[in-house]
């Protein structure tokens, strides 16, 4: 009878997930322990039990009306560790966007429950960004889109972003900005930005980089097209031909595309604002062969309610592939909604998942 249980167990998917404790599973059925009497979810950390001894439940209440108690280490009726960390993460992210002033680490941290160390590793775990480097991203941000407008000045930017004195904003603008304040409201004039434009089965594909890495690569069926679009970007730019060696990067990019799997550790010269910068360091993690929803992309970042706000974080992506977006798809499992195309989108996709 023992080995008729655990067979019966071993053959259900679901005790595979347990095995690997596979958290997107979590909400999806829980499991009891019959010799503990405790039942968990399936991202339970707890050491493996043997399989005779293991019952699958669509819910806790079914657990729970079986006689079983909730897992004081995983608790399985509330929030995952990893779910209630991504919602105090994403209440720190609001405290620092409404502050005047950076605030200071452990008073971040105490002012979410955390330790200074614990809370940097969990920040940086989430976000993708320290908390320092999201509060400098979101100021950036606001000094980017005050810099856009015509009638707001340099000086009246960086003071709205939150910046205590323009002299600190001037130390850091490059790596703000890219460049200098005047220079990108300018444009990128005098910024040198060097691109070249290669073949793909998949059409054209421009790949622009600026002293600080990739700055663009997009696909599309017209190269003049691209070129007219980077031009269009960076208007004052000083915009080079690729030489030999940047032709090389080219066919780099190219083969990324023609196999999406093998990855390609580029420096990336990303520009956004915070919560871009968050989604932009998601679509990163995502590997190759497996997709996302918007909802769940939301769901990691703490902030189930921002669908929308992701969705239009991957519109604004303008590395294609690098940045993965075109791994994101609809929460019924549709394809839509890529920059550069549906097709090539479900193109990239088919070659992921028959690598």
């Amino acid at each position: 009878m023992t080995n008729a249980a655990a067979s019966s167990t071993e053959c259900d998917p679901r005790w595979k997930s347990v095995l690997s404790r596979d958290a997107s599973e979590d909400g999806n059925f829980v499991y009891a322990v019959k010799t503990t009497g405790v039942y968990c979810r399936p991202s339970c950390p707890s050491r493996d039990a043997k399989p005779e001894n293991i019952r699958f439940f669509a819910t806790s209440a079914d657990a729970e009306a079986a006689g079983f108690r909730a897992c004081k280490r995983c608790h399985p009726k509330g929030l995952s560790t990893d779910e209630a960390n991504a919602q105090i993460v994403a209440k720190a992210c609001r405290l620092i966007e409404k502050a005047q002033e950076p605030p200071k680490l452990a008073k971040l941290a105490a002012s979410v429950g955390m330790s200074p160390y614990y809370f940097h590793r969990q920040f940086k775990a989430i976000t993708g960004l320290t908390p320092r480097a999201y509060g400098a991203a979101h100021r950036a941000g606001k000094v980017r889109a005050a810099l856009a407008e015509d009638r707001i000045s340099v000086t009246d930017a960086i003071y709205g972003a939150g910046f205590s004195s323009s002299s600190r904003f001037y130390e850091n603008s490059n790596a703000v900005l890219g460049m200098t304040p005047t220079t990108f409201k300018q444009g990128g004039k005098s910024v040198r930005i060097r691109f070249a434009i290669g073949q793909s089965s998949l059409g054209a594909i421009l790949v622009a980089r600026s002293d600080k890495g990739i700055c663009s690569i997009t696909l599309g069926d017209d190269p003049e097209a691209l070129a007219r679009d980077i031009q269009d970007r960076f208007p004052m730019a000083e915009l080079i031909g690729g030489d030999p060696e940047f032709e090389q990067l080219v066919a780099s990019v190219v083969g990324l595309v023609e196999a999406p799997q093998i990855g390609l550790d580029l420096p990336l010269d990303v520009r956004g604002t915070a919560f871009q910068q968050r989604v932009w360091q998601a679509l990163r993690q995502i590997p190759a062969g497996q997709t996302a929803s918007y909802a769940e992309i939301a769901a990691r970042l703490g902030e189930p309610t921002a669908v929308r706000a992701v969705a239009g974080a991957c519109a604004a992506n303008k590395i294609a592939v690098a940045i993965p977006c075109h791994r994101i798809i609809c929460s019924d499992g549709s394809i839509s909604g890529y920059r550069w195309g549906v097709e090539r989108k479900r193109a990239l996709l088919k070659r992921e998942s028959d690598a």
